[in-house]
């Protein structure tokens, strides 16, 4: 596989949302309305930072980069994530991640945390823990999935320097 990482474009607005909707529609990984519109599926997603990751022009997944919080707490990013359906377990995860990390410090960015990462979602947590962040907090309960279960969201962190 030879991916290639770039800012995502309007034109890819189409391809990323084909990546997004069923994701958000699902209701298991993302705390987003299920039922967000396109337009506000793709403002929220493309509000800061966007990025597309490809293969030979397929696409393969997209995540964003933007501020966590404004003011005092805009030296610390927050990020999101997803693989297209049919690229998992590809290293696709782990090369965005590992290039959000990249373009978050280019940025300006002293650290990255995650707010609100499903403790049932697994294979994120350890790549996350792999790439060396934190477990900071814990939600209990946090989550309803779209199954009626529900799961703790951790806080996690890492510095960039």
């Amino acid at each position: 596989m030879s991916l290639h990482l770039r800012a995502a474009t309007p034109g890819d607005h189409n391809t990323l949302w084909s990546m997004l909707e069923p994701v958000f529609r699902a209701g298991d990984t993302y705390a987003i309305d299920p039922d967000i519109s396109r337009e506000d599926a793709l403002a929220y997603w493309t509000a800061e930072h966007a990025y597309l990751a490809e293969d030979d022009g397929q696409p393969l997944g997209t995540y964003y980069i933007r501020r966590n919080q404004k003011g005092g707490g805009s030296h610390v990013c927050n990020c999101g994530y997803v693989t297209a359906r049919g690229a998992e377990g590809r290293g696709v995860a782990r090369a965005m991640l590992a290039h959000s990390l990249d373009e978050a410090r280019r940025l300006g960015f002293e650290a990255m945390q995650f707010n609100f990462v499903l403790a049932s979602n697994t294979r994120a947590v350890e790549t996350w823990r792999r790439a060396g962040f934190a477990e900071i907090g814990r939600i209990p309960r946090a989550f309803r999935t779209s199954g009626g279960g529900e799961t703790d969201a951790l806080v996690m962190h890492r510095f960039l320097a």
